[in-house]
């Protein structure tokens, strides 16, 4: 389904902030996980679900080496997690993406895997895009160790010891992914084949559920491989130091072209959540059990932004200003009249008024937090049927084109494409490894086979082209006369009736910084702990502090 511009009551419209504000590269790279993030979505509908969570299958020797199976069970549907465990020898261990061995990889099956499947998986899985899975398969991943961490804790247990808090704070996780495909990559399912199953609909739900499960097997391992050093001695890990662990990711430009490539699917991600903090701020009083949990949600986040470390220069301001923030945020909620009229409204405006762009994106993930019973829905409203949503009105004049660009597209039309450093970088595609990559134009070669993913400077292109043409006439005509414009037009259509789905910055600018995309998309994940290692690629860390699969009926998830 396209959200497109959602029907909004006047009175709710009023507070939807304007996508000239929301989609600025500064603004996304300072964005927050928030209670309609994809991981968040995920375990609010295990929690109320009937399902059944074991692992039927583990056959791993005191090395650490074998196979475990993690199976998520309903009454119509049962997922399976197939995890690897490798021996793998320091000098191969990498998360780049040209590595070729893995500590462990991972598929999702669809279904109850049979002694037969895993055999087939068996030869495909641990060599990743070597081998080949087919459709009865949802996803595809591998992780490694984070090694000093993962040795610590497992000499610690085999000692009867817990391990160090501060060793565990320093990572927060036992393995990182390095990749998580789904979506028909490698030979799996096709992500049309089960988008019309409920408990799929949501955007990337098979990929949270399979780092879920990833998540349990790294605890697992480890306590695996400490009771077969330790014996008797050994000890599993305590409630607190587990659930404080979550799964590591690198993530570097691989990811980074998502949001622009599907521009109708990011609209209806934004579109949610800029409709949530919308009804939050139209409310005209505040509950106190909303008071009461705007304010546990702001001291979780103090104690999140504790442990949040960085080394890359712009992070570390990035946290400098959010712990600044926060501490503001804790000042003014202590002295906020809840009783006055709007008064969400009035606590927004102050934010915008008075803290960083780090820190308002971070009051709006706080401002969500309490209404559950308020926003949760519209988590259902942010996939999309992007094939129904690219389909060209040739009809359109070329006049009504345009109004589209002089409305929608006024921001890319002010950029001279004519300066050096505003065409300093391109967007191509590795043919080792198939994946997008960011070159200098001025030192690299390759600038032939740049990929469209500069909007900004393919509307400029195609306005010249408009403004030139007879404006009576269809697009049609201009397609016929220009269809080299062809993908120019399509998504200038799409911006008509979708405010958000263009990020408005030059994405080929000598000063554009590639992690702004990874941390907005990866925000959406519901990713904590942002750590750059430089302008192209990202370590974070997923589900850390949520139930473990035998925790999740017991603990409850908000």
């Amino acid at each position: 389904m396209s959200v497109s511009k959602r029907n909004l009551t006047p009175e709710l419209a009023r507070y939807i902030r304007p996508a000239s504000e929301v989609m600025r590269l500064a603004r996304m790279g300072s964005g927050h996980p928030t209670r309609l993030s994809f991981l968040r979505v995920l375990l609010r509908r295990l929690a109320r679900s009937d399902l059944q969570i074991d692992r039927p299958v583990w056959n791993v020797d005191a090395n650490g080496v074998g196979h475990g199976v993690y199976r998520v069970r309903s009454a119509g549907r049962t997922y399976s997690l197939v995890a690897f465990a490798h021996d793998l020898p320091p000098e191969m261990r990498s998360d780049r993406v040209i590595a070729t061995a893995w500590d462990a990889t991972f598929t999702l099956f669809d279904g109850d895997p049979s002694a037969e499947d895993i055999a087939r998986l068996a030869e495909n899985v641990p060599i990743q895009e070597a081998g080949r899975i087919s459709p009865k398969e949802l996803t595809l991943a591998r992780a490694n160790r984070s090694v000093r961490l993962f040795e610590h804790v497992v000499d610690a247990l085999a000692q009867g010891q817990q391990p160090d808090p501060a060793e565990i704070a320093k990572v927060g996780y036992l393995m990182r992914t390095t990749a998580v495909y789904g979506s028909g990559k490698f030979g799996a399912s096709d992500r049309s084949d089960i988008a019309a199953r409920p408990e799929l609909a949501a955007p990337f739900q098979v990929e949270m559920l399979t780092v879920w499960l990833i998540r349990a097997f790294t605890v697992d391992i480890a306590e695996h491989i400490a009771a077969a050093k330790g014996g008797d001695r050994a000890v599993k890990l305590d409630r607190d130091t587990r659930r404080s662990l979550g799964v590591g990711n690198s993530t570097g430009l691989g990811m980074a072209p998502f949001i622009v490539r599907h521009p109708v699917l990011h609209n209806n991600w934004m579109m949610a959540r800029e409709e949530a903090l919308a009804r939050v701020r139209a409310q005209p009083n505040a509950q106190p059990e909303a008071v009461a949990g705007i304010a546990a949600a702001l001291t979780a986040a103090t104690v999140n932004v504790g442990a949040w470390h960085s080394e890359h220069p712009v992070q570390v301001r990035k946290l400098h200003d959010l712990r600044r923030d926060l501490a503001l945020m804790s000042d003014h909620l202590a002295r906020c009249d809840w009783h006055a009229d709007h008064p969400w409204d009035a606590l927004w405006a102050w934010g915008e008024a008075t803290l960083t762009l780090e820190g308002q994106e971070a009051l709006l993930a706080l401002m969500l937090e309490p209404h559950g019973a308020l926003i949760d829905e519209l988590a259902d409203h942010m996939g999309a049927d992007e094939a129904a949503s690219f389909r060209i009105n040739g009809a359109m004049s070329v006049a009504g084109l345009r109004d589209i660009f002089e409305r929608d597209y006024a921001w890319a039309l002010r950029i001279d494409f004519s300066s050096p450093e505003n065409i300093a970088r391109f967007w191509y595609v590795s043919e080792e490894k198939l994946e997008p990559r960011l070159g200098e134009r001025a030192t690299e070669d390759g600038a032939t086979l740049e990929q469209p993913l500069c909007i900004a400077r393919l509307m400029s292109e195609l306005y010249d082209c408009v403004r030139a043409f007879d404006a009576s006439q269809p697009v049609a005509a201009l397609m016929l006369a220009h269809p080299e414009h062809r993908y120019a037009v399509r998504r200038a259509q799409i911006a008509g009736n979708h405010p958000y789905a263009e990020v408005q910055d030059n994405l080929i600018a000598a000063d554009m910084l590639p992690i702004d995309l990874l941390r907005c998309k990866l925000a959406f994940f519901g990713a904590s702990q942002f750590d750059p290692r430089s302008d192209r690629w990202v370590r974070i860390n997923l589900f850390a502090g949520v139930p473990f699969p035998d925790e999740l009926r017991s603990e409850g998830v908000t």
